[in-house]
C-alpha cells in the first residue's frame, strides 16, 4: 500500500541492502589491498623493523651509558659490558641496561650433570667501583631426581666479581680511560 503512494522514481533511488553490502565489501577489500601494497614500497633489502632480529646485546648499548642526559637511570657502561662478557657462557634470561639488572637462566657445566648455577647481577652506579656491582650466585644439585637448593662455595660470587671488574678496567683502558 505504501508503494502506491510513493512515486516510482523514489523507490528506484532507495539503496538496496544487497548492493550496499557488496559495495562495502569491495571498498574494504580495496583498502586492505592498498595497505598491503604500501608495504612493498619500502626497501625489502633493509631488514629493519619487526621482521628483523635485533640483538641489542651485541651492538652499542646506549642504555648502559645512561642514555640521554634527561634520563635519571643508567649504569656504568664498562661494568655493564664486562658483566655481559663475563657471564656470556650462561644463557641470559633478562638484561635491563637502564635498571642495571642481568638475570641468567640455569646453567649446567658440561663436566657435571647433577649441578646447575644461576646468577643475578646488579650494576648499581654510573661509576666504575667495586661496590657498584652486586652478584648473587644460586646453586642447585640433583638429589633423587629433584633439584635441591645448595649454597655455592663462599668465594664464587667474589671470584666472578673480580673477573668482571678486571674486564671493566680493561675495557676502560682500551677506550683511553674515558668515562
Amino acid at each position: 500500500m505504501l508503494r502506491r503512494l510513493m512515486p516510482s522514481h523514489a523507490a528506484a533511488s532507495r539503496p538496496q541492502p544487497a548492493l550496499l553490502l557488496k559495495g562495502m565489501a569491495t571498498a574494504t577489500a580495496l583498502a586492505g589491498f592498498s595497505l598491503l601494497s604500501a608495504c612493498s614500497m619500502f626497501d625489502s633489502g633493509n631488514r629493519s623493523g619487526l621482521a628483523a632480529p635485533n640483538n641489542h646485546l651485541l651492538s652499542e648499548d646506549r642504555g648502559a651509558s645512561g642514555g640521554e642526559a634527561s634520563l635519571k637511570g643508567g649504569v656504568n657502561a664498562y661494568l655493564w659490558r664486562a658483566t655481559l662478557d663475563t657471564l656470556s657462557f650462561m644463557p641470559v634470561a633478562t638484561a635491563d641496561a637502564e635498571g642495571g639488572i642481568i638475570l641468567t637462566d640455569w646453567y649446567t657445566p658440561p663436566a657435571t650433570h647433577d649441578e646447575r648455577f644461576k646468577i643475578t647481577a646488579f650494576v648499581l652506579d654510573r661509576r666504575l667501583r667495586s661496590d657498584a656491582l652486586r652478584l648473587s650466585v644460586f646453586r642447585q644439585i640433583k638429589q633423587d631426581g629433584t633439584w635441591v637448593d645448595t649454597p655455592p662455595a663462599p668465594n664464587t660470587a667474589s671470584d666472578i666479581a673480580t673477573r668482571i671488574l678486571s674486564r671493566a678496567r680493561k675495557l676502560r683502558a682500551d677506550n683511553g680511560n674515558q668515562d
